[in-house]
């Protein structure tokens, strides 16, 4: 299947579509602007009740007319564009695939021959957040602004949290199990190439400055770490290092300990500002960089709890190496009924983290309606991920029964190569979302190959579902049809026989915003839907009913500035608790209260709305092969910039023997 890299098949068609773009976006600029000014958000609010000039009242007063007068004088203008625009979409292609043509960064041939060293198997990471970027003034309704500045920023958050290296903690106590051995949002700092084993005392968790190369570009093979020094992690893990927690039971320092490390805290300087700020940015109070925010890994400060003490060996390090070496910010978890714990009938670890996974493989993203908010998101992920599949959907009324004024939101990142994608769309969308082409993208990735050169890989699949509350019927058919278009994908882009298999198929993964929860009552057609029969949710206990770990993904959004969950670090703290959680997270719906939650302390029934999700099947995958959960999370760094919680999934993969 060929990949479409342009958004028409020539040249001619391309310029024709921007000619008349040109014409409506001065009429769309000035619409959006003017109903914006209209939609506060609750951080402008708090900022207008200070003015006592009223000052924004004039403004508006001042404005509206200019921008009405203006709207009006680019309508013919955005009309004569419509009518080119418009039948233009018929000849278009259903998204855009790109790839980093930076050579000195791209490494996802690299990446492929991992698999042939892995002889006992290799770990795959998933991530899934809705990002809510649509146009600004739409974007307001979900209480957030700016979306070109929100763009940049959450691009930048994602690659800046995925390019951290990846974490081995082991436990020396059999009896202590709060800390698992196979972190994968921990962090430590080793110099490149050095795979060595840290003995360190951790107190508490948060944040540790981090100021390293490998956040502004592609994890390039200089930056992996020498596999060879160690027996105990998975072999083909990159940019790994092993801490091995001693001392007292429950990972707690001694008092001497703690004191050293408070010394450390406040004898350690600031890390070099970022060097990524522009003006842009300063106009949105999501990135303001507080005391112990790690949302952003090159944040100018860090909190004195969140610094960790680290020895090598029965020494301890001086301040000049600590200040080298050990500034990366981290998301070590303490022991808490919610954050990273096995649970006695849990095979997998758990948690809520304060970054996005390290080593993060793909990457599915929901409401990415802007285009211009796209291209600004995808510049930012280029330098992490190699492959981008993005302004995925159709507009005008091709290809779906009603008129499509946006796509579909989704978009698709990826280390390892994409070999075929495929989109469908929706065709029985009501309300609002039917003027939106929501619908699902699947695609077919490369992750390796084996000593016989058979190929090895995967399918992901990411859609977003009908989000109009009591749209049950339409939801369950939506996911009907998901169903037949997975089926049919798998079939058209397979290769191989069951006697003369040409490619092994590692794993199949769904993902996506799907606008039900799995414990409101009005949900229950879709928590009974087919689909849970053959793809596996880690968060589910069964119909109706979450795992008591698994948190909800909604936020309310009139909290989303409060200074309690502003930061990665404070929505941490907040969401491990109980009453935090009623705080700041939607609860599922019933008919005793409603959807509305804010501030509520009455028993609620799960642990908020769980609509974002992550599944996988067994399914369909090469047969001597195993594939597990290793870890699930729950992720806080794009704190004030969405109203989602993004979820991470890693994967393993076993092959139970040296070669398939």
């Amino acid at each position: 299947m060929v990949l479409y890299t342009s958004p028409f098949p020539n040249s001619f068609l391309s310029v024709l579509h921007s000619f008349s773009w040109a014409l409506i976006f001065p009429c769309y600029w000035l619409a959006d602007r003017l109903v914006g000014s209209f939609v506060p958000t609750t951080y402008e609010k708090r900022q207008r009740a200070d003015d006592p000039c009223y000052f924004h009242a004039l403004c508006i007063i001042i404005t509206t007319p200019i921008y009405l007068a203006l709207l009006v004088a680019s309508l013919p203008f955005a009309l004569i564009g419509f009518l080119l625009w418009s039948p233009l979409q018929s000849a278009r292609r259903p998204y855009i695939y790109s790839r980093l043509k930076d050579k000195n960064h791209a490494n996802g041939a690299t990446l492929l021959t991992e698999w042939k060293a892995a002889g006992s198997g290799k770990s795959f990471c998933f991530g899934s957040a809705n990002v809510c970027l649509l146009p600004d003034s739409l974007a307001r309704f979900n209480n957030v602004f700016n979306t070109q500045a929100r763009a940049k920023e959450i691009g930048r958050r994602i690659r800046n949290g995925a390019s951290r290296p990846q974490i081995k903690i082991y436990i020396d106590s059999p009896t202590n199990t709060s800390i698992s051995a196979a972190s994968f949002s921990s962090l430590v700092s080793p110099q490149a190439g050095d795979n060595r084993t840290v003995n360190a005392g951790i107190k508490r968790t948060t944040s540790m400055e981090y100021k390293g190369d490998n956040c502004g570009s592609n994890n390039g093979e200089e930056n992996r770490e020498d596999k060879g020094g160690s027996a105990e992690p998975h072999e083909g893990e990159e940019n790994s290092c092993i801490v091995r927690i001693n001392g007292e039971e429950n990972g707690h320092m001694s008092d001497t300990e703690t004191d050293a490390v408070n010394g450390q805290a406040r004898a350690s300087g600031p890390a070099e500002p970022s060097l990524e700020g522009d003006a842009e940015i300063s106009k949105t109070p999501n990135h303001k960089q507080k005391e112990g925010d790690s949302g952003s890994l090159d944040s100018c400060s860090a909190s004195r709890e969140s610094l960790v003490k680290v020895r090598v060996g029965d020494g301890t390090v001086d301040q000049s190496t600590v200040n080298n070496k050990l500034l990366y910010k981290a998301s070590i978890m303490k022991k808490t009924s919610v954050r990273k714990k096995k649970h006695t009938d849990e095979t997998f670890d758990h948690e809520i983290s304060a970054f996005f996974p390290a080593n993060l493989d793909f990457l599915c993203l929901q409401e990415v309606f802007d285009k211009r908010a796209a291209e600004k998101l995808k510049e930012q992920l280029h330098h992490y991920f190699e492959y981008i599949v993005y302004d995925v959907g159709v507009y005008s009324c091709h290809g779906c029964c009603s008129f499509k004024f946006v796509n579909s939101g989704l978009l698709f990142a990826s280390r390892y190569p994409v070999m075929d994608a495929a989109y469908h769309c929706y065709p029985n969308g009501r309300g609002m979302d039917s003027l939106a082409s929501k619908g699902a993208l699947f695609l077919k990735v490369q992750v390796g190959s084996t000593p016989q050169d058979q190929r090895i890989v995967g399918y992901i699949s990411c859609t977003h579902l009908q989000a109009i509350a009591g749209d049950t019927t339409v939801r369950c058919e939506q996911l009907d049809m998901l169903q037949d278009w997975l089926s049919e994908f798998r079939k058209s882009t397979s290769s191989s026989s069951t006697a003369n298999p040409e490619e092994l198929v590692a794993f199949d993964v769904l993902c996506g915003d799907l606008n039900f929860d799995n414990c409101s009552s009005e949900d229950k057609l879709e928590q009974q839907h087919s689909l849970f029969t053959h793809y596996k949710d880690p968060c589910r206990a069964g119909p109706g009913e979450d795992k008591p770990w698994a948190i909800g993904t909604l936020l309310d959004p009139e909290g989303l500035y409060d200074e309690e969950v502003c930061t990665p670090d404070n929505l941490q703290k907040v969401l491990e608790s109980e009453e935090g959680r009623k705080g700041y997270l939607v609860y599922p719906t019933s008919k005793n209260h409603s959807s509305s939650q804010k501030g509520r302390k009455a028993s609620l029934k799960g642990n908020g709305r769980r609509i974002d999700y992550m599944l996988y099947t067994e399914e369909g995958l090469y047969l001597e092969w195993k594939v597990e959960v290793e870890e699930f999370s729950f992720i806080t760094q794009l704190a004030g910039l969405t109203d989602h919680l993004p979820v991470a999934m890693r994967l393993m993969v076993s092959t139970g023997e040296d070669d398939p």
